[in-house]
């Protein structure tokens, strides 16, 4: 499905800030240049950057051309080839000191047109640093509707960020008072499971905002190569409570708890003690986990989930 779009010299630009779109690119020839269409067919003023991990395939010759049609709008860096979530914080950490609105995009998905527009007006007056996410469509490979995400139950906080992801990477727009914080805390980062799930816990550990739109921005595209997928499914949610009761999630936590760690002088002081309180989850006994849960007030999306968790911190597997 190839957009025709205009020719961009011919283009007054859109009103409105600009967004410095950061995509993470590896052997991704099949699906880029629709996602690349969606990002030009936006209705504000953006930029590309492009963190390519050493593709082999066709995908940097399709950006090239991308960027011949569309010139210094696109700008392309090596990878530091540590998977997606290692590109994407080189990318973050490799932004100017004042990178204003910034965007993340996977190199598969086809993005609404008024995607980036929304998330602006989302963003529009936020104080401090800020997270916009949103719904997705999720669609097979050849973008047969399959349904929607779910929406979230419970409110995003940090007490819910340190357990559970809220935030598909995949439709982030961070505010500029979030993306100078993701620059500022990218430098350094070690160790972070999925760059999204970070931020989240970055932007509300320092008691900054996070807005999920109801509304899905884009379709988000389900094939063999995905890095994580949607996990909507019945089955996919029980597989992921089963891994959680036998301790599969928890090196997971123990990443977190150290990257948060590392910036903990960063966080609320409400936020360091429910830091703590977290790392109490890997207490010596049963009841004493269990007086971390309580006094942490974590909390998953989900009645099952939320009783899951319960019970993995209990075992000891949190």
């Amino acid at each position: 499905m190839r957009r025709c779009l205009p020719d961009p010299a011919l283009q007054a630009p859109p009103p409105g800030p600009p967004v410095t779109v950061l995509m993470a690119l590896y052997q991704g020839e099949r699906f880029l240049r629709e996602q690349l269409d969606s990002i030009a067919a936006q209705r504000v003023r953006w930029r590309l950057v492009v963190g390519d991990d050493g593709s082999t395939d066709a995908g940097p010759q399709i950006l090239r051309a991308f960027a011949g049609e569309w010139g210094g709008r696109v700008a392309v860096r090596t990878g530091p080839g540590k998977g997606a979530a290692g590109n994407f914080l080189a990318l973050l950490a490799g932004l100017p000191t004042e990178p204003g609105f910034v965007a993340l995009a996977d190199q598969d998905d086809v993005w609404h047109s008024d995607k980036l527009a929304r998330a602006l007006r989302a963003l529009d007056g936020a104080d401090g640093p800020a997270l916009y996410c949103s719904r997705v469509e999720i669609r097979d490979e050849t973008l047969r509707p399959l349904g929607l995400s779910r929406l979230p139950v419970r409110l995003p906080s940090f007490r819910h960020a340190l357990v559970q992801n809220l935030v598909p990477g995949n439709t982030a727009v961070l505010n500029p008072a979030g993306a100078a914080l993701a620059r500022r805390a990218a430098i350094g980062a070690a160790g972070v499971v999925m760059h999204d799930w970070w931020l989240y816990q970055l932007v509300t550990g320092v008691g900054g905002r996070v807005i999920h739109d109801s509304a899905p921005s884009l379709m988000y595209r389900q094939h063999g190569r995905n890095v994580v997928g949607a996990n909507d499914g019945p089955l996919a949610r029980l597989a992921s409570l089963t891994r959680m009761l036998r301790g599969l999630h928890r090196d997971w936590s123990h990443a977190n708890l150290r990257e948060m760690q590392r910036l903990q002088d960063w966080l609320t002081p409400e936020n360091r003690c429910v830091l703590d309180r977290f790392a109490a989850l890997n207490g010596p006994s049963p009841l004493c986990r269990l007086q971390a849960m309580r006094r942490g007030g974590f909390y998953r999306q989900g009645r099952l989930s939320q009783a899951t968790l319960w019970v993995a911190a209990a075992l000891g597997r949190v």
